[in-house]
């Protein structure tokens, strides 16, 4: 579901706003004079998105080392390497 509202809703409804991102979990966009001006969410929606395309950027550059003939990781290269930094934190 698309929210969308008026920008003067955000000075005169700032609780109502503020509620609906947090129920929604959606962003809000809000129009000034009809057109589009802003976009409001709650911060843990906001935190979720950044880190899904921080991922998506990581994602999309191994599949770009891949497709360059880079040679990748193993799943037991992977293995070892997630041992190695779990002792090391465990001793850090």
């Amino acid at each position: 579901m698309i929210n969308i509202k008026p920008s003067a809703a955000i000075r005169k409804n700032y609780n109502e706003i503020s509620r609906l991102c947090r129920q929604s979990k959606a962003p809000v966009y809000l129009t000034k004079n009809g057109e589009g001006d802003l976009v409001v969410m709650d911060l843990e929606t906001f935190a979720r998105r950044e880190s899904m395309l921080k991922l998506r950027e990581q994602l999309v550059a191994s599949e770009e080392d891949r497709q360059a003939g880079n040679p990748g990781h193993t799943v037991e290269d992977v293995a070892v390497m997630m041992r190695k930094a779990i002792k090391e934190a465990g001793n850090g």
